[in-house]
């Protein structure tokens, strides 16, 4: 096979394509069963208490209402926000306290609207806030990082430096929405659990639901996923509420979330306060970084976000240190999202070095490079590969970055102030150990089958191309079976690492059926994978982005972003542009949109919808691209592929708010950067 006729790289359309945009795409909720019922969450209206009791309306058309004094036992998991219904306690405001079954969806809600909870409330505790008393250091941060390190003296080196910045950046809790809410369908035969359901991982659910009910036969459907963001990686309440319900009442039950339980079941992005200390010479080589983070969790389960790890990793310093604290409060249990710890812990550190890049009248792109490790910053080890200087000098070419003027409020149209701003960006290149199978078809072509997830990204589309390039043959002759617990057991679409994984995968089961010549060959990478590094590999990349700041209302607009990367072998044009621009937008959003607002009073995130929850809209999104470089890093995997779903989220905000700084003049170290934030301090 040539260069001009391999699949990998080419712009291929989705396959699923013509099945999403006609509407024949099976989602959760929408697998046909007979005599299915329905079931409605009923959520805590409190966030600490105990319930006592749950009154019925005996004239509400209810099959059945479960709580915790009628549910069926179920067994210990790994993750206590599954023990649904088997306890008093209530840890947090949403918490499913009861679960009304109905004939139809409007009868069950309508039921669960006049149901009636005795409940004893208790006193809580909803702010996370750097004195508490009973902040505490995790042992490790998510997933799996020490919460703590260091190297040389940190203090000494900043009481010396000639240049120092202080500063403290906070970023609000932020909500995965994606357009698909968690959804699941759940059936019983007998032993056997059938589960049509909304996730990240097909098996792993599989296995989870397995533990939980005690049972040894569990299928897990999950065809077509309305994205996740992170919230769909493990199995969520509504899961276990449906095949609890559905044992009960004997028919297949469906729970649905509603946009609003989004906001306290399936995990968010936590709070964070971070302090960032840097210390440099007077020609902007740093000589001391520390970045101390805290966030927060709740009383059920400990979910340490790894918001400063990433600066173990980014810019060469001889005295370095990184930490984390965490509280628990009586709030719902944050979970990953996005890129959790590189999206806002870069949010930090890339303005805390635009600030020290003020401080030295140097220019923020040369600072960076100024800054350039040759090799792990914490352990020596080298980088697989490490282009992040090629991306901060190709995108500011591209950008029309050179020349700028660094000093702020220089630029004036009409009403507007224009300013420009930069960040860098990166994310780990990880690969998890799956299995595939590929078989030879009577008729010509291969089936490829691997139990991966497809959550909008077009890995179905990308693993066809994968595949065909392993058995030499155009990708129409590849048929792909993905989103089933039944297929050889894949890692979790989660951590910018399935194509990797995936990929891995399914090029060695294509090599070996082409080796052996016979009709099937499976491959399982847990042992290639076990002997890999894990240090010295990453994407990279860098954003830039232009704004307009209107000097009479504070309106801030974003003209122009653009973020140039490195991400090893590009595995579809296409679809990575997609991702690119999707995380760059998702970025903006935390920048200048997205916050839950926080009622202490009620313990509750108060603008709990999309009407008040506000997300960037199209016609906020103006000139958008990105680029990538011809990266070759034959160190990872097969493909020598890095991930590329998380690093467009990474540095965006960043970029967006030191542009902004270099508009107006006015730093926002509070996310996001709201208007009444901007005109206070404008020029009149």
């Amino acid at each position: 096979m040539t260069a001009a006729t391999r699949a990998i790289g080419a712009p291929l359309a989705r396959l699923e394509g013509p099945e999403k945009v006609s509407g024949t795409a099976k989602y959760a909720a929408e697998y046909r069963q007979e005599n299915m019922a329905y079931g409605w969450v009923v959520p805590s209206p409190v966030p600490h208490g105990r319930l006592r009791a749950v009154l019925a309306d005996p004239s509400a058309d209810a099959i059945a209402v479960l709580w915790h004094g009628n549910a069926p036992e179920l067994a210990a998991a790994d993750d206590p926000e599954l023990a649904v219904l088997q306890s008093d306690r209530i840890s947090y405001r949403g918490q499913p306290v009861a679960l009304v079954v109905a004939g139809t969806l409007e009868a069950a809600r309508r039921a669960a609207q006049v149901l009636q909870l005795d409940i004893e409330t208790l006193p809580h505790e909803a702010v996370l806030r750097t004195d508490h008393p009973e902040v505490y250091t995790p042992d490790t941060v998510n997933p799996g990082f020490p919460a703590e390190s260091s190297a040389g003296d940190v203090d000494r080196a900043l009481a010396e430096a000639p240049v120092t910045v202080d500063v403290t950046y906070t970023t609000p809790a932020l909500h995965n929405n994606p357009m698909e809410p968690h959804a699941t369908i759940a059936r019983w035969d007998g032993d056997d659990l059938t589960v049509y359901d909304s996730n990240q991982h097909p098996s792993g659910v599989a296995a989870t639901l397995a533990t939980v009910f005690g049972v040894d036969r569990v299928h897990v459907v999950t065809e077509h996923v309305g994205g996740g963001f992170g919230s769909k990686g493990t199995a969520r309440p509504n899961a276990v509420l449906a095949a609890l319900a559905a044992r009960v009442t004997g028919r297949p039950v469906q729970v649905a979330l509603p946009r609003q339980a989004m906001f306290s079941l399936v995990g968010h992005r936590t709070p964070t306060i971070q302090r960032i200390r840097l210390g440099a010479d007077t020609d902007g080589v740093l000589t001391a970084i520390e970045h101390q983070a805290w966030s927060q969790t709740s009383r059920l389960y400990e979910f340490a976000e790894q918001t400063a790890v990433t600066t173990r990793h980014m810019y060469a310093a001889p005295h370095r240190r990184t930490g984390h604290r965490l509280l628990r409060l009586d709030m719902p249990t944050p979970r990953w999202m996005r890129a959790p710890g590189e999206a806002p812990g870069m949010v930090g550190l890339e303005c805390a070095l635009d600030e020290l890049a003020e401080q030295l009248s140097l220019d923020p792109v040369e600072l960076r490079i100024r800054n350039e490790p040759h090799t792990e910053p914490e352990t020596g080890t080298p980088f697989t590969s490490r282009h992040y200087v090629d991306c901060l000098r190709a995108g500011a070419d591209r950008f029309g970055w050179w020349g700028r003027d660094p000093r702020p409020r220089q630029q004036r149209d009409g009403d507007w102030w224009i300013g420009t701003g930069m960040a860098g960006a990166t994310y780990p290149a990880m690969a998890q150990p799956s299995t595939a199978r590929v078989r030879d078809l009577a008729d010509g072509g291969f089936e490829v089958a691997i139990g991966a997830t497809d959550l909008g990204t077009g890995a179905r589309t990308i693993l066809s191309q994968i595949a065909a390039d392993a058995l030499g043959v155009p990708t129409g002759r590849i048929r792909i079976r993905i989103g089933d617990s039944t297929l050889p057991q894949a890692s979790v679409a989660g951590g910018s690492s399935g194509s990797a994984s995936w990929g891995w995968a399914v090029t060695e089961a294509c090599r070996e059926l082409r080796r052996t010549g016979g009709a099937e060959a499976v491959f399982d990478t847990t042992d290639l994978i076990a002997k890999q590094e894990k240090e010295g590999r990453h994407a990279f990349g860098a954003h830039f982005a232009e704004v307009r700041v209107d000097a009479v209302t504070g309106e801030i607009r974003v003209s122009r972003l653009f973020g140039m990367y490195a991400a090893g072998r590009i595995l579809n044009a296409r679809t990575a542009r997609s991702q690119f621009l999707g995380g760059m937008i998702m970025g903006m959003g935390m920048a200048l949109h997205e916050e839950g607002v926080l009622d202490p009073a009620l313990g509750e995130w108060i603008n709990h919808d999309l009407a008040e929850y506000h997300i960037p809209a199209h016609a906020d999104v103006e000139s958008i691209d990105a680029a990538w470089l011809d990266e070759h890093d034959d160190q990872l995997n097969p493909m020598g592929s890095k991930g590329i779903g998380e690093i467009g989220i990474v540095g965006s905000p960043a970029a967006i708010l030191n542009a902004v700084w270099h508009a107006t003049g006015v730093r926002v170290r509070d996310l996001p950067a709201r208007l009444d934030k901007i005109l206070p301090h404008l020029p009149t």
